[in-house]
């Protein structure tokens, strides 16, 4: 596990654009904190790096579970808050997403119980001041445990 401290929305913004940057497709980046935390902020950070059009706002799915956005590779946005749990989630055939043709950011990814991809990136986003996160950062799979080391040399 690697953790930052990020001491500002800048800060915030540059790891996900370093996210965005070195993902491919088939990547999962799954996003952990409470309410306020910054996961959303983050995958608008990654949806920049990616180079999602900057005239789009990325927002929270939270009422329509998923959205799609279009940049060097598909983005798939989804907040999984209003889910019971896995059942419902792959009755609603979100996992389809998983490894497929784009970046999964997933937001309240606990809810996937025995869905979890085993292959992603774990970030947990702590709070730590008005504007300020520790994000700790675990790589599940051999891809994502070598790029630990390279995305905090890079902010």
């Amino acid at each position: 596990m690697f953790s930052l401290e990020l001491l500002s929305l800048e800060q915030t913004a540059a790891l996900g654009k370093i996210l965005g940057g070195i993902v491919r497709a088939g990547d999962v980046i799954t996003l952990e904190g409470p309410l306020g935390a910054g996961k959303t902020a983050l995958t608008q950070a990654i949806a920049r790096g990616l180079g999602v059009d900057p005239r789009l706002y990325v927002t929270s799915p939270t009422f329509s579970l998923l959205h799609e956005y279009q940049g060097r590779i598909p983005l798939y946005h989804m907040d999984l808050y209003r889910l019971a749990g896995e059942d419902e989630i792959e009755s609603l055939g979100l996992p389809e997403y998983f490894y497929g043709s784009g970046l999964t950011v997933i937001e309240w990814p606990e809810r996937l119980g025995i869905l979890m991809p085993l292959e992603r990136l774990h970030v947990v986003l702590v709070i730590s001041g008005e504007n300020s996160r520790t994000a700790n950062l675990t790589g599940h799979g051999s891809r994502w445990q070598k790029k630990g080391a390279e995305i905090v040399s890079m902010l």
